[in-house]
């Protein structure tokens, strides 16, 4: 009885001997004011670290403008305001315009080729070395959906004409080339596309998929809606870390939040996915009107598209033009899936 009686408290002592868990608090930046990019994309992600991680990373995530520009979240953690940010990498196409083919952009490959193209095909370790070797900062995809409405509208379009002295919000590689198609393009945050097309300070917005769409209510204010997301057929969002905050993280616990991350992907992926087949019976059944473009609409788009990504691979080199060599060629694997796979109609 003596022998267990000690043999118990020294296990007693040494487990009060242990020393505690260091916690890592990390305030997160973001790009958008509220709806599900906030709460399901940020937050989720959030919460998957703080679940996986047991604690050890906890991540606080502040509305677009709570930490800096909305617009301008990489450079709000490479600034060191915040330790992480979750936006669309997209917005930093005025930097490097390699952020829109990570990002996702007009004439960007399905969401299924997207997918697996981040994880099967190098995608998602392009975009690391990238955000590395050119920001300093840590990168990973940590959000996704497929194709995006392609704008709701004042005005109906079905035809490239229909772009002539259209004022668009949008943003990234779409801003260029619905501009060379016609349209009068503005760049705005997330909070400020609502009022402005409310306002009609802008005649047709794009922003997400049907499910976050209706979500927001922009077809309460504008009765179009314009189909198919040809100017963005896939998407995903980014999570970046300072490299100091990243680095100070445990390796074993740096391995759960990139977890985390892809659990994110394909979680929310599912879900939009899911969600966009119930709102686009919501929308039709609240009114809008919905109108699919011609097919010499989509083909315009596609020629200009492809215009602008060899103009923009001679002239940038490098990164883009390594990345979408990469796009490209996985686009051109994926051809033989026709032979042996059938589509849903």
């Amino acid at each position: 009885m003596q022998r267990i009686s000690v043999l118990l408290g020294l296990g007693v002592a040494a487990v009060t001997a242990m020393p505690a868990v260091a916690e890592t608090k990390i305030r997160m930046a973001t790009s958008w004011g509220g709806g599900p990019h906030l709460e399901v994309m940020a937050k989720g992600f959030a919460e998957r670290v703080e679940t996986l991680t047991n604690g050890e990373v906890q991540i606080e995530v502040f509305p677009a403008g709570t930490i800096g520009s909305p617009l301008k979240v990489t450079e709000t953690v490479q600034q060191g305001v915040a330790q992480a940010g979750h936006h669309w990498s997209g917005y930093d196409y005025g930097i490097d315009k390699t952020a829109v083919l990570f990002g996702g952009y007009a004439g960007s490959m399905p969401s299924e080729h997207y997918i697996h193209w981040l994880f099967e095909g190098g995608g998602a370790e392009l975009w690391r070395e990238w955000r590395l070797e050119e920001f300093d900062v840590i990168a990973m995809p940590c959000g996704s959906h497929s194709d995006e409405i392609h704008m709701v509208s004042h005005k109906p379009v079905r035809v490239v004409e229909d772009l002539q002295g259209l004022k668009l919000r949008t943003s990234g590689a779409w801003a260029e080339i619905a501009g060379e198609l016609g349209a009068s393009t503005v760049v705005l945050a997330g909070p400020d596309v609502f009022p402005a097309l409310e306002k009609k300070v802008v005649d047709a917005i794009e922003w997400a998929n049907p499910a976050i769409n209706y979500s927001v209510g922009f077809h309460k204010v504008a009765p179009y809606l314009i189909m198919p997301g040809v100017h963005q057929a896939s998407s995903a969002q980014e999570c970046v870390f300072d490299k100091a905050t990243w680095d100070s993280i445990d390796p074993r616990v740096q391995q759960l939040v990139e977890t985390a991350a892809r659990l994110n992907v394909l979680d929310v992926w599912m879900k939009f996915n899911n969600d966009d087949t119930v709102a686009m019976r919501q929308l039709a059944d609240e009114g809008a009107e919905i109108i699919t473009v011609d097919p010499s609409y989509i083909e315009a788009v596609q020629a200009a598209t492809r215009a602008w990504e060899d103009k923009t691979a001679e002239a940038e080199g490098g990164w883009f033009a390594k990345v979408l060599a990469s796009q490209r060629a996985f686009v051109e694997q994926w051809e033989t899936a026709g032979s042996y796979r059938s589509e849903i109609k």
